[in-house]
């Protein structure tokens, strides 16, 4: 399976009736920075994992992300950098769709929020808002900035924090960066205007509001029945009750900017619409870039699940604004199923910041000579699921020379390179197959070899369990087991001795151990792609994979040595990781020490 991006011309996939057809998103990353690691693994390495995971089983699925484009950061941005809106997303775009496009991430497309489509998809849903009156006209008040002349719009303000427990003094007019509290510009303490640092001052200003109250009852049925039925991370529920648990308010959805989609209202068309409404509906807009017939993905519940991926940051306005939203249209919308939500990804005791340059970015990982599927390992064996987790050098050496080289690594290399062996040559030392898969005729009455098929099914059985409920790191773990279990089959079956002693039971164990290594090639493929493609190539099978069929059949994982035909020639056995040694790892710290925002900006 080769990687999908926008582009490449695929015919698109639409619902087929009887399958499972599994829409899947991950919160559109901002386009006015270079992705860090900790956005990376937080929404598009995860939904890509689940994506391969999907089309691995057989199911109908696409995964749909891009750059979300409109809002105050763009145009701050542009004034930073002195140039238009579009400029900044057309630079940064690039710059994502690279990153992404050198992690492995399988876009079936990947677009962007600034497009034709996005503006009709958002205005089509607040018209229909509109007929249903669950919009309203209020006065509220907002920082105005006398030397910039405007208004000044959440994140062209900041200011310290009114949350008493936490007083961050650089906390934006929308979020505290620091607590996530949600804010208006107008809660900040001493605030000031962050193009020309002066006090801006309060005035009225007309803008439409999102009646939440009135979609209330409609929301709490949804959420109390999805939350269930999707498996709904515990983060996810406690994020979303909290708002629940204060009683639902009026939600303005406009802004006093250029750069966005412009209400089509006759009152309010010098206002674009609120970023935070506007960019989930990028989800329905870039699908209707990848077909125009994709109301059959998002307005067809009773065949399509839809799951979506996000930092804990991003849940409200998935759980709560955007699902009221589309209930507000009382049109017949595919609402999401499931939620997966991850915690924080932090840096070397300290945080990733995108305004802070704090971390590793995207492109600098292209640059340290750890390959990718390293890379995809440490993020994924490091997933902040339940709780943040913390990024270190020396962990990813660790995990790098002990998990991925002595342990998975180790195993196949030890397999393939035996087989590969000419047993009448020197350096065959009269052992070998001379690169053909034996024939293992009794292989399900080998007791070594049973045993180890049938811990191999229960371990499969698990990790489709832990991958259906999106347990991402758990289905690796597991994974990784099964490279273990077949590090201690071949220790226990001494198989370069049996060569010598019973050939008969030797075939049996190199023809299940090199069914185990095409195994781990198809269980490990949603991690590591990358690794997949080295191993497929090794064992010289084309690169199609496949799991078990969708009702979980891994009846053939249990007889490992029935995965490859007797016959079959491998091709060139290799090392497929290298260690990563002490002093490159200290090299590394030294570089990456401090803030990389100036490095960052350099970069791009």
């Amino acid at each position: 399976m080769g990687d999908i991006l926008a582009g490449d011309g695929e015919v698109p996939k639409l619902p087929i009736p009887g399958k499972r057809n599994i829409l899947i998103t991950s919160a559109l990353p901002y386009v006015n920075n270079v992705p860090h690691l900790g956005n990376i693994i937080g929404c598009v390495l995860s939904a890509d994992v689940f994506a391969r995971y999907c089309r691995l089983r057989g199911y109908n699925a696409i995964y749909i992300c891009g750059t979300d484009e409109y809002g105050t950061a763009t145009e701050t941005k542009a004034l930073q950098e002195n140039c238009t809106p579009k400029e900044i997303c057309d630079r940064y775009h690039a710059i994502h769709r690279d990153v992404y496009n050198w992690f492995n991430i399988s876009f079936d497309e990947f677009g962007r929020t600034s497009t034709p489509q996005q503006t009709e998809v958002c205005q089509a849903i607040f018209k229909k808002l509109m007929e249903n009156k669950c919009l309203s006209e209020n006065t509220m008040q907002q920082l105005y900035c006398d030397i910039c002349q405007k208004f000044l719009a959440d994140r062209l303000v900041e200011g310290t924090c009114p949350n008493k427990t936490c007083n961050y003094d650089s906390a934006r007019g929308d979020q505290c960066e620091s607590c996530s509290k949600l804010l208006n510009p107008t809660e900040l303490i001493n605030p000031r205007c962050k193009v020309c640092v002066s006090s801006p001052c309060i005035r009225d200003t007309n803008h439409l509001f999102l009646e939440l109250p009135l979609l209330e009852g409609k929301l709490e049925e949804y959420i109390k029945k999805m939350s269930v039925s999707g498996s709904w991370s515990q983060n996810a529920i406690q994020a979303t009750n909290a708002w629940l648990k204060t009683g639902l308010k009026q939600r303005c959805i406009t802004r006093d900017l250029k750069w966005g989609v412009p209400v089509p209202h006759e009152r309010f068309n010098d206002k674009v619409f609120y970023v935070w409404f506007d960019a989930p509906i990028g989800y329905v807009s870039i699908t209707s870039c990848y077909t125009p017939e994709w109301e059959k993905w998002w307005k067809n519940p009773e065949n399509v699940e839809l799951y979506q991926f996000m930092g804990k940051d991003n849940v409200p306005f998935h759980t709560v604004m955007f699902p009221s939203t589309l209930l507000g249209t009382s049109e017949n919308w595919t609402l999401m199923k499931t939620i997966s939500v991850t915690e924080y990804l932090n840096y070397e005791g300290g945080k990733f910041s995108k305004s802070k340059g704090v971390g590793v970015f995207g492109n600098d990982a292209q640059d340290t000579n750890i390959p990718v599927e390293v890379w995809r390992y440490y993020l994924l064996t490091n997933r902040p699921e339940v709780s943040d987790t913390l990024f270190t050098w020396t962990d990813l050496q660790a995990k790098l020379n002990t998990e991925l080289l002595n342990n998975l690594g180790n195993f196949i290399n030890r397999v393939l390179s035996f087989i590969a062996k000419d047993p009448d040559s020197r350096a065959g030392r009269g052992s070998g197959y001379n690169s053909i898969i034996p024939d293992a005729p009794g292989a399900e009455k080998h007791l070594l070899s049973k045993t180890l098929g049938d811990k191999i099914g229960t371990y499969v059985e698990q990790y489709v369990e832990a991958m259906e409920k999106v347990k991402l790191k758990q289905g690796l773990k597991i994974a990784m087991s099964i490279s273990g279990e077949g590090n201690a089959y071949l220790q226990e079956s001494k198989f370069w001795r049996l060569y010598r002693e019973d050939l008969p039971s030797c075939s049996i164990v190199m023809k299940t151990s090199v069914g185990v290594v095409y195994l781990l090639a198809c269980l490990l493929e949603p991690f590591m792609p990358s690794f997949s493609i080295q191993v497929l190539k090794q064992l010289s099978l084309p690169h199609q994979l496949s799991l078990c069929d969708e009702k979980g059949d891994v009846e053939k994982a249990k007889r490992p040595w029935e995965m490859i035909p007797s016959g079959h020639r491998i091709g060139t056995p290799v090392p497929l990781f290298r260690e990563l040694r002490d002093e490159e790892v200290e090299l590394l710290r030294e570089r990456f020490a401090g803030s990389q925002a100036d490095r960052a900006d350099r970069q791009t």
